[in-house]
């Protein structure tokens, strides 16, 4: 039999990257192309939807020579991508109407908090599990309607589309033939109803979208058209879609109730498998999809971090401490893991769960004459370790069984974070012997839709536990530790008031 290989499309937050995978799961070959973004105003963050079309086939072709495959040799295309990003385009050309607006922008917090004041948050929870907050799609589109000129009205006569990256991504590759999107990235919009899977009315009236605007609704594995032969040389169909939280979800082999898995990009996200049945978080976090196939969904408990990997890069690129992030563990290496009481706070953004503030701003703490550059480092290191605690601490409350959690992204190279990270949640820590899992995830669920798997049971043979971490830290430090950290966390949180 012939084998198969799948593109996996990664379209991140500060890069597009392509991963080619044989129907083993192992990588083949992996191509990136970075981008910057732009920071018009405090708070505000877009990216130029054609650098994202670009990188993203840059990326595609690069990925193809350095496996010295042929287009025609690709079973299928799995995309994932960063989540709630929104873009509005014209239908029939795809010209964009305006920059993306990046799922860390925080410019509609204001017309989140005119809703909370008017009571919409319960039902607003009790459709999409989510909260009334910047971070998710629907206030973001309401914004450029009404900031666009011209684009409510073009919107309303049928002439625009809008949708978040995966849609925008099928569009350019389907040369305008498909606008679809899968359940992941709807259950993000707060424009979609989890329970009955299908866009909301009362929510679209709610928050001023035509419903027209929005794309088609599909399983994670499924026919989403096909990229067109300009693009890699020979027609590829595109057989699997997820968001990139959902998509590691999958990759990591979290198929089961309870299992649960943390991902360190430039955010921070756990998430934990609950099965067919869902309920509002009591405790600050999101009820989404975690995956639908053949028309079945299983639902997640997502806590999400503003900053992990992106507080590595302030410390580079605007501090100038590191040169790199493989430096962050040498420098908490030199510390022993001591701080000498210095905690940083990386409210760049407002902070995520569980605390949803907004307003919330960086800071750091406990700073003295002998603080040293190494303890900086360690102390942010330490910071997003810190608030995956917070998040684990909330799941627990919210029902969720601590087990072993399964680590992914970028951040989880280094052995000293992940020890750390066991340590502060007091449980083990398991790092894949494949890194890559939500590009894995968006290759498998290609790999379903296409036909080649019949199923994902495949993926939970495949996954193979690379180091597993133990904790070790006494229960008396672990709490001191967390304390320290509840007491700067309550500082930043009061230093916009």
């Amino acid at each position: 039999m012939a084998q198969h290989f799948f593109m996996a499309i990664d379209q991140g937050t500060s890069s597009s990257r392509c991963i080619v995978f044989d129907q083993d799961g192992a990588i083949r070959a992996l191509g990136q192309a970075p981008f910057d973004m732009h920071f018009p105003a405090d708070g505000w963050v877009e990216q130029e939807p054609e650098v994202l079309w670009e990188t993203t086939l840059s990326s595609g072709r690069e990925a193809l020579k350095q496996a010295g495959l042929q287009a025609d040799r690709i079973t299928a295309i799995g995309i994932t991508n960063q989540r709630e990003t929104t873009l509005l385009w014209e239908a029939a050309s795809g010209n964009r109407l305006h920059n993306a607006i990046v799922w860390q922008d925080r410019r509609t917090a204001d017309r989140c908090a005119d809703l909370i004041a008017a009571g919409h948050e319960g039902r607003v929870a009790a459709l999409t599990g989510l909260r009334l907050d910047p971070y998710f799609s629907g206030t973001k589109l309401a914004w450029l309607l009404d900031h666009v000129p011209g684009a409510r009205a073009r919107a309303e006569a049928g002439e625009l589309q809008a949708g978040t990256v995966d849609s925008y991504l099928i569009h350019r590759l389907t040369k305008g033939e498909r606008h679809v999107t899968d359940a992941t990235n709807a259950s993000r919009t707060l424009l979609y109803d989890i329970s009955q899977q299908a866009w909301s009315a009362e929510l679209a009236e709610l928050l001023n979208v035509p419903l027209n605007l929005l794309p088609a609704v599909q399983d994670c594995a499924a026919d989403f058209g096909t990229a067109h032969k300009d693009w890699f040389g020979a027609p590829i169909p595109i057989r699997g879609v997820a968001g990139d939280q959902q998509a590691a979800l999958v990759g990591q082999a979290c198929l089961e109730v309870g299992m649960s898995k943390c991902t360190f990009g430039t955010g921070c996200f756990a998430m934990t498998n609950i099965g067919e049945r869902w309920a509002p978080s009591t405790q600050g976090l999101l009820a989404t999809v975690g995956y639908r196939l053949n028309g079945k969904t299983t639902y997640a408990l997502e806590g999400s971090v503003f900053a992990a990997g992106v507080s590595i890069k302030w410390l580079r690129d605007q501090l100038g401490l590191i040169q790199g992030a493989a430096d962050t563990e040498t420098a908490a290496q030199r510390t022993g893991g001591d701080t000498g009481g210095v905690t940083v706070v990386p409210a760049f953004t407002g902070l995520g769960a569980p605390y949803w503030d907004p307003d919330a701003r960086g800071l750091i703490t406990g700073l003295t004459l002998d603080s040293t550059a190494d303890q900086i480092v360690t102390a942010t290191v330490e910071a997003v370790a810190l608030q995956a605690a917070d998040l684990d601490g909330a799941m627990t409350a919210d029902g969720a069984v601590p087990g072993p959690l399964r680590v992914d992204g970028g951040m989880v190279v280094n052995d000293w974070f992940c020890q750390r990270l066991a340590d502060l949640l007091g449980r083990a820590v398991e790092r894949p012997r494949v890194t890559e899992t939500t590009a894995l995830g968006a290759a498998m669920l290609a790999a379903v839709g296409s036909g080649a798997l019949p199923d994902l049971n495949d993926l939970a043979r495949m996954w193979q536990c690379e180091q597993a971490f133990e904790p070790q830290l006494p229960a008396a430090e672990r709490a001191a530790a967390l304390s320290r950290w509840s007491a700067a966390v309550a500082r930043a949180r009061s230093s916009q008031s």
